[in-house]
């Protein structure tokens, strides 16, 4: 009785069909992502066999999204988030189907796989914060943190399957095989917002100007000490998580002695400790202690990717990794959650984009650093630093919490830009 009771608080946003809907058509989509993610850094690598050029791609898959991402949450707040998503979910189909024609006949290089990810980096501005700004709209506001808690915990999952699956595929049928499945499962998506039955809402008529709205929007966010912190703390994490990410294929071939399956069993061990951190949040989701969580997940994973650097076995870096993805997770899941509950719904795609420029954007910037660096002073080195950086950010705040939960105690008006 007691554990049926504890099921339903951690599920209790399935009681939404719409959310349910979605979650659906997401788990199906996000694990071909992730398998599209693992199978084109193992593909660039194997092409140039350069960490400079790893990087690179990297950085140029994403730039994109850094630069646009802001007038994607422009259009999120002016436009129709459920059109935004379908037209995002069939020109990424589109971009997938390319890759995976040239793939598979055999005729695929190092710039035409940077060519078609600017492509989806445009895609991902205007679809990342808009299909967070959506979520909302998919659930009662009472359960939005449990709504944001197993949202990332599928995202975990995902991330988690698609590159075991990745590197058995790569190892026996090739990468392009990888990127056809990603563009299958993007109807899966397409489906579910198909399926959606959601009220009608007014638009939002603005008399400023997209420039003059984005400045507002920057006021807004860096004037408020805890959307300021969930930015800044992002954009940390993400640009040392991007360290891991680009790094990679490195550590599995040439620090542990692997292939392809040992990169994929690296990045599900990641995945698995995100999981597990967001499954210990949708048990523990008091807002209030955001600013606590924030701090220590960001230094649970400088400590336990240090940890990883100096590892030269493979089970300790499996375990270390799995640390690592616990203390990003942490910080994610309590940074969004807090966010929606504090923005406005007439803000909500603005200042979404704003996040997901601070942390989405951040990767890149990551991907692009961790290859100059790694090739002047090696991965693990390189990966050490990042991680060293985290943990003094973990330290300034720690000394902001009490600031921190008063702020968010006192419930201050959000009322926007």
């Amino acid at each position: 009785m007691e554990a049926s009771r504890k099921s339903q608080v951690m599920l209790r946003a399935f009681s939404s069909r719409n959310f349910r809907l979605y979650y659906t058509g997401q788990a199906i989509s996000l694990i071909g992502t992730s398998m599209t993610q693992v199978a084109t850094s193992w593909l660039v690598y194997r092409l140039t066999d350069s960490a400079w050029l790893l990087g690179l791609v990297g950085f140029t898959s994403q730039i994109p999204t850094l630069v646009l991402i802001p007038l994607g949450g422009i259009v999120a707040d002016r436009t129709n988030r459920h059109r935004i998503l379908l037209l995002a979910q069939i020109m990424g189909m589109l971009q997938s189907l390319a890759l995976t024609w040239l793939a598979l006949s055999g005729t695929i290089n190092v710039w035409q796989i940077a060519f078609l990810g600017v492509l989806q980096g445009i895609i991902n501005a205007f679809d990342i914060p808009t299909r967070q700004a959506f979520l909302p709209e998919t659930v009662s506001k009472e359960n939005l943190g449990n709504a944001f808690a197993l949202y990332s915990s599928l995202v975990s999952v995902s991330v988690m399957l698609g590159p075991a699956i990745a590197g058995l595929l790569i190892a026996t049928v090739g990468s392009g095989v990888c990127f056809l499945l990603d563009s299958i499962s993007y109807i899966a998506v397409i489906i579910a917002l198909l399926a959606m039955n959601l009220a009608p809402k007014k638009a939002v008529i603005s008399t400023r100007k997209p420039l003059e709205e984005l400045k507002a929007s920057f006021n807004y966010a860096f004037g408020f000490l805890p959307i300021r912190s969930v930015l800044i703390g992002s954009a940390l994490v993400c640009c040392v998580w991007g360290f891991y990410l680009a790094l990679g294929p490195i550590f599995a071939k040439e620090i542990l002695q692997g292939g392809p399956n040992t990169f994929g069993f690296l990045m599900t061990a990641s995945s698995l400790g995100t999981l597990a951190g967001g499954i210990y949040l949708t048990k523990h989701s008091n807002v209030l202690e955001s600013g606590k969580v924030l701090a220590l997940g960001i230094g649970f994973m400088g400590v336990s990717l240090i940890a990883f650097s100096l590892s030269r076995v493979f089970w300790l870096s499996l375990i270390s990794l799995l640390a690592a993805g616990f203390g990003f997770i942490l910080q994610i899941i309590a940074g969004r959650t807090l966010l929606q509950l504090l923005v406005s719904d007439r803000d909500r795609g603005q200042i979404t984009g704003l996040y997901v420029m601070a942390s989405t954007g951040a990767v890149p910037i990551g991907n692009l650093i961790a290859g100059v660096l790694a090739s002047k002073i090696g991965s693990s080195n390189t990966v050490i630093l990042g991680a060293s950086i985290c943990i003094a950010g973990s330290l300034f705040f720690i000394q902001q919490i009490s600031t921190f939960r008063d702020l968010v105690r006192l419930n201050l008006p959000a009322e926007g830009a």
